[in-house]
C-alpha cells in the first residue's frame, strides 16, 4: 500500500508541472502518450557481475488454487534491472534512496543519441562535443533536465552475456558518459540526473567511476538499464521516476515512465 501511495503522491505533486506544459490535457485528449522505460523484473535481468551479487529471485508463497490467494516473495540486489543509484551509492554524507525529495523525481527529459557511435565502438563515451552538437539542433539543455544517453544497448537486453559484453579477461565493454561530459552537464547545464540504457553511466572499462562520483558528490541521482529510449523524442518529454523506498538504500528498482506529445 505504501508504494501505491508513493505513486499517487508523486503524480499529484507533478500535476501542476504537467498542466503547465499542457501534457495532462493532451493525454486525456489522445494527443499525448505514456512511454514505459522500465524492464520487468525477472531472473534474466542484468546485474553487476560482482562476487557478492546474484540474480533476481521470485518464489510463490501461496496460490489461488491451493490457498485462495496469490502471494509471493522476492530477493534482489539493489542495482539490478531498471534502477536508480542514490547519491549515497558512491559518496559519503549524501542522501540514500528514501531521502530523495519527491519533487526531484520529475523533470524534462533530454535524449542524446550515440547509438551509431556505440555500434562502431562499444567503449564509446559521450563527449562534450556531442552535447554541443545536440544543442545546435535542439537548443540549450534546460536547467534541471534529466539527460538520457541512448546507446542502442537495449537490443542486447535479452542476452545477459552480450549485454555485459565481457572479454576473455572479464573486462566489460559497453558505452557510457565521459568524465568531461558529466562535469559539463552537472555544472554548466545543472542537470539533475543522468540515465542510460546500459548497466552503468560509466563505460564498462571504467575503474574509478568518475561519472558516478561527479553526480553523487553533488547530491544527484542516476538511472541505469533504461528501456525504450529509442521511443522518446530528443526533447519535449517529461520523465517521472518512482524508486522503491528502501530505508538507507544505496539505490533500488524504479518504475520510470515518460509523458510526451504525439
Amino acid at each position: 500500500m505504501g508504494y501505491i501511495f508513493l505513486l499517487n503522491l508523486l503524480f499529484f505533486l507533478t500535476a501542476s508541472t504537467l498542466h503547465a506544459q499542457g501534457l495532462l490535457d493532451a493525454l486525456s485528449g489522445g494527443k499525448a502518450r505514456v512511454i514505459d522505460l522500465t524492464y520487468p523484473l525477472n531472473s534474466k535481468n542484468a546485474f553487476w557481475p560482482g562476487e557478492s551479487y546474484n540474480s533476481f529471485k521470485h518464489e510463490v508463497l501461496a496460490s489461488l488454487e491451493k490457498d485462495r490467494v496469490y502471494s509471493g516473495k522476492y530477493s534482489t540486489p539493489e542495482h539490478l534491472g531498471t534502477h536508480m543509484d542514490a547519491p549515497a551509492h558512491f559518496e559519503p554524507n549524501q542522501p540514500t534512496i528514501d531521502k530523495i525529495p519527491l519533487e526531484d523525481l520529475v523533470g524534462p527529459a533530454v535524449v542524446i543519441d550515440v547509438s551509431l557511435k556505440a555500434e562502431a565502438n562499444p567503449d564509446y563515451r559521450l563527449k562534450v562535443e556531442d552535447v554541443a552538437e545536440w544543442e545546435k539542433k535542439h537548443g540549450t539543455i534546460p536547467q534541471g533536465a534529466i539527460v538520457l544517453l541512448y546507446t542502442g544497448w537495449g537490443r542486447r537486453w535479452e542476452d545477459y552475456d552480450r549485454y555485459k559484453n565481457a572479454d576473455k579477461n572479464g573486462a566489460l565493454h559497453f558505452p557510457g558518459f565521459s568524465r568531461e561530459s558529466a562535469l559539463f552537464l552537472a555544472d554548466n547545464r545543472q542537470a539533475k540526473a543522468l540515465g542510460i540504457d546500459t548497466m552503468s553511466v560509466d563505460y564498462g572499462l571504467s575503474g574509478d567511476f568518475p561519472v558516478h562520483h561527479t553526480f553523487n558528490s553533488r547530491g544527484r541521482w542516476l538511472l541505469e538499464n533504461l528501456a525504450n529510449l529509442d521511443k522518446l523524442p530528443p526533447t519535449g518529454a517529461t520523465l517521472i521516476v518512482a524508486p522503491i523506498k528502501i530505508e538507507g538504500g544505496s539505490g533500488g528498482q524504479a518504475r520510470v515512465w515518460a509523458l510526451t506529445r504525439e
